[in-house]
């Protein structure tokens, strides 16, 4: 399969990394240093799964001179959701798939405004992992998964091309008949601990084994699935347990990406997690007093130490 990377971060870094070494043609789009030093050496990932560099590696800032692929793996932050949509239409042929790879549950429906909504597929991507330094991902732990899907729910011969893709680059997938439930079970996941870790400034491991933190973030996730089932959507009843003992199964050193942005005066997510469920909320008629409290307390950061 042709694929193109847009947004080569830690998500789109690693993921397409590992089928670039697995020898599936991909191009990554990137900017600036990080293009650079990718062009210049490669692309390197360091992780508890096996360091892999690729080298020479393909990697553009011009997205038209890639041509149509069979997949594109959309990993930006939401927030750049809008321009980089309407950056991948040359590489969008008749038959592509671009696979939202994108954090938040309106991702999919923005994409289908600007390219249509028979080339958006549902994804989830569920890993840590960041840009260390120009040309070089750092994933943290061993844990790295893709689950995705056809928004109808349908199986696809598209799909079962991309599983394949994924059992050959030998990281953890699964396809998904009802891909909303995903989308809303990270949300209450990534939400949630988002903000508490933004808030205390604290990894998720220690938020989650602190009993006052742990009983917070119990309640934010609650707030998201009582959110998720107002609107239709079928998430089981350990939902929350789940995650939580996901949380508390990380290393040390695992942070929610927004807390690494937070770090480093980056723009957050924000608005897009917390004020996500608060908008979703309260279409629903659900209340959701800890995300709005964690939306109205973080939105003075949103912008970045340059807002």
């Amino acid at each position: 399969m042709r694929f193109a990377v847009m947004g080569t971060g830690g998500v789109g870094g690693y993921f397409g990394g590992r089928l670039a070494a697995a020898g599936e043609d991909v191009t990554f789009i990137a900017r600036g240093a990080h293009l650079d030093a990718i062009l210049a050496n490669g692309l390197s990932i360091t992780s508890g799964a096996g360091d892999v560099t690729i080298a020479p590696a393909q990697a553009t800032d011009t997205p038209a001179s890639i041509g149509a692929v069979d997949c594109v793996l959309f990993t930006v932050k939401l927030y750049d959701t809008d321009p980089a949509g309407a950056l991948i239409g040359p590489v969008v042929g008749p038959e592509t798939m671009v696979v939202n790879l994108q954090n938040g549950i309106d991702g999919e429906e923005r994409l289908a405004a600007i390219i249509g909504e028979d080339h958006v597929v549902g994804g989830v991507a569920y890993i840590s992992a960041h840009i260390e330094a120009p040309g070089k991902i750092s994933h943290a732990g061993k844990g790295a998964k893709l689950t995705f899907g056809e928004l109808d729910g349908t199986a696809t011969p598209r799909i079962e091309a991309l599983a394949a893709a994924c059992a050959k680059a030998g990281y953890e997938f699964e396809v998904s008949d009802d891909i909303q439930g995903p989308l809303w079970s990270k949300l209450a996941m990534l939400a949630s601990m988002s903000a508490v870790s933004c808030l205390t400034r604290l990894p998720i491991d220690v938020v989650a084994r602190t009993p006052e933190t742990a009983a917070l973030l119990r309640s934010a996730m609650e707030e998201v699935v009582q959110v998720a089932r107002a609107k239709g959507v079928n998430l089981s009843d350990d939902t929350v347990q789940r995650v939580l003992s996901f949380g508390r199964s990380m290393g040390t050193s695992i942070k929610p990406s927004m807390l690494v942005d937070l770090e480093r005066g980056k723009p957050l997510e924000v608005d897009h997690l917390s004020g996500a469920v608060v908008r979703a909320g309260a279409a629903a008629g659900v209340a959701t007093p800890f995300h709005s409290m964690a939306a109205a307390l973080l939105a003075p950061l949103a912008k970045g130490r340059a807002g």
